[in-house]
């Protein structure tokens, strides 16, 4: 027992193992010069503060428990805005991004891609009084707009990328629409990031002043660069004014070799309106957070979500339904077909807040596993703190029915495309809550190319 030797070993944390390359150096670089007034300046400084502060998320914490980021290759990502890129070298933004989804004609449409940022409005919307532009222009010339959202719906202390894209973000949207105005043009935005090992932050922010309405679409997109990595982090935050209508859809194509991390919050005011639909088939791993709070009296969300993974994709929503007063109504359906060993994750919450009486929340996760190597995890929850409610919540995950299959075949149509018909049916309950044709026709035609196996 004398000879005896004991060797303790620290167990290292995730949070410990990985480190980013940005400095605060860069951080001064690209965080603003002298157009940039000291409140906007002091949030992007707070933000950069919290980065410096909060750990890497690991496993250990409940929202990440099933997305495991030990993968990622923190310390190899660079910023776009400090590179230089000859211009022949970066892949175009496809046409196909660059057509509306909604309607015939763009109000408004702003690109961004590695080498700098694209405005196209129609000469109508810069007369109604509406601000649709680029977030480094808004700094400098809207800065009183931005100080009523920027960094007020979504805190950078929420998390280690929200931080990261609060600080450090260059690509970024502003939305303002003035009280009373119906704008019936929709708006588009595109983030188009090629390249390996860059890192895309991106911030965009609405702001609805009361009685007003809107239609924005706002694409994420690369193409796939093999046995590479990129970082998307992302902040979005909207406010919807009492008595407003905002339609608001996201759709995500990042290639298979990108890490996008976002938190997306929309604040609800008394008899207002919010429909948001997510489209997601790409990246690697995907991290959303997506909350709704309802803050005033009688406002209104619906939530329509579509994904579908192939391969080593892992993707996880995290969604959030607060009933935070009186007379609230929520309604949320998501929908994922999953195949060749990938995952997803979706984790969901309703909680109404205590005097939130009359609230009507509802949620449901369906999933439809095309293999026996992949796998969906769906949790749905319900905290209610007020007596007088109607919440209700479901989840599924299956496989495709082979009897239904069966039937196809026994009226002459092919194994394939009859498991295709099945798949394109188990979506049809969220198209038809799509109002918008151009929306429905990409997310069908998304959902074609995962299935061509």
């Amino acid at each position: 027992m004398a000879n005896k030797k004991v060797i303790t070993r620290k167990k290292r944390t995730e949070s410990t193992q990985k480190q980013f390359s940005f400095t605060g150096e860069m951080f001064s670089k690209i965080s603003g010069n002298g157009d940039v007034p000291d409140n906007i300046k002091n949030i992007r400084k707070k933000a950069w503060n919290d980065f410096q502060i909060i750990s890497f998320p690991t496993t250990q914490e409940e929202a990440w428990r099933r997305t495991d980021l030990k993968g990622l290759p923190a310390a190899d990502f660079l910023l776009p805005e400090l590179q230089k890129f000859d211009e022949a070298e970066v892949p175009p933004v496809p046409e196909e991004l660059l057509q509306p989804l909604v309607g015939n004609a763009h109000g408004g449409q702003i690109i961004f891609t590695p080498t700098g940022v694209e405005i196209d409005n129609n000469p109508q919307i810069d007369d109604t009084g509406v601000i649709f532009t680029d977030l480094i222009t808004a700094q400098k010339r809207h800065p009183d707009i931005l100080n009523k959202i920027m960094g007020k719906i979504v805190k950078s202390e929420e998390g280690k990328f929200a931080a990261l894209a609060s600080s450090l973000a260059q690509n970024g949207v502003l939305l303002y629409v003035p009280q009373g105005l119906d704008l019936e043009l929709p708006l588009h935005s595109i983030i188009w990031g090629p390249g390996d090992k860059l890192a895309f932050f991106t911030h965009l922010m609405v702001y609805l002043e009361e009685g007003s309405s809107a239609t924005y679409v706002h694409e994420s997109a690369s193409p796939t660069v093999p046995d590479n990595s990129t970082l998307h982090a992302g902040v979005v935050e909207i406010f919807v004014g009492p008595g407003s209508n905002f339609k608001f859809v996201e759709f995500q194509s990042w290639g298979e070799h990108v890490w996008n991390f976002s938190h997306e919050r929309a604040k609800v005011e008394s008899d207002a309106r919010i429909d948001w639909i997510f489209g997601a088939v790409g990246s690697h791993l995907t991290k959303n957070f997506s909350d709704i709070d309802l803050i005033g009296r009688g406002s209104t969300a619906r939530m329509s979500g579509f994904y579908f993974t192939d391969g080593e994709q892992h993707l996880d929503h995290d969604t959030q339904q607060n009933h935070l007063a009186p007379d609230t109504t929520s309604d949320l359906l998501f929908k994922g077909a999953l195949r060749e060993k990938s995952r997803s994750v979706w984790q969901g919450m309703i909680y109404v807040a205590p005097g939130a009486q009359k609230s009507d929340g509802y949620q449901a996760n369906r999933n439809l596993i095309l293999d026996s190597t992949s796998r969906a995890d769906s949790i749905p929850g319900l905290e209610i703190l007020a007596d007088d409610v109607r919440c209700t919540h479901g989840a599924t995950v299956g496989k495709i029915d082979p009897e239904q299959v069966f039937y196809l075949e026994t009226r002459g149509i092919p194994r394939k495309e009859a498991e295709k018909l099945v798949v394109k049916g188990f979506f049809d309950p969220i198209m038809q809550r799509i109002p918008y044709e151009g929306v429905r026709s990409r997310l069908q035609k998304a959902i074609s190319g995962k299935t061509d196996y």
